[in-house]
């Protein structure tokens, strides 16, 4: 996950985690068996993150809450609302996380299937939020980094910015 946060998910190989880790791609795969239970893993460990109050009794709320949960955790994790969005799974964090929507909306009368459909669109939306959220920092980084290469480029001595 250190590494998916430094440099994104397309850093994330299995040997450059095992190389991270102190060991050879091949002792990793005793743990996992691709890349893709690697991302799933990750995915799942970030919905460890949750603080899970007991319900309020104000269903909105309490929803909110975990919305904004979901926008803290992706902002610390860029790469997340990309899984979230792409790849949706079900570890045991995110069962957690599941339950406890599913236990603040008990007493909502819509269907369960609709309950389930509900966290899975806030749950969408918040990651597309913070994805185009991180897309424009990024271009605007990068905007700033090729502004500060094309002065440089014309000068006759190199500037230093940082």
């Amino acid at each position: 996950m250190e590494l998916a946060d430094s440099e994104g998910l397309d850093a994330v190989s299995m040997r450059r985690v095992a190389s991270a880790l102190g060991t050879g791609a091949s002792s990793l795969y005793r743990y996992v068996a691709t890349r893709d239970d690697l991302l799933e893993m990750m995915t799942d460990s970030t919905a460890g993150e949750y603080d899970l109050p007991d319900p309020s009794g104000n269903w909105q709320a309490d929803l909110l809450v975990v919305a904004r949960q979901a926008r803290h955790i992706m902002r610390r994790h860029p790469w997340l609302p990309a899984l979230v969005i792409g790849r949706p799974t079900l570890g045991p964090h995110g069962a957690d996380l599941l339950e406890h929507v599913l236990d603040v909306l008990a007493d909502h009368p819509t269907h369960p299937a609709r309950k389930l459909e509900a966290f899975a669109l806030i749950n969408g939306l918040t990651a597309l939020f913070v994805q185009n959220g991180v897309a424009v920092v990024l271009g605007k980084f990068r905007a700033d980094m090729a502004e500060r290469e094309d002065c440089c480029a014309s000068s006759v001595e190199p500037q230093r910015f940082w």
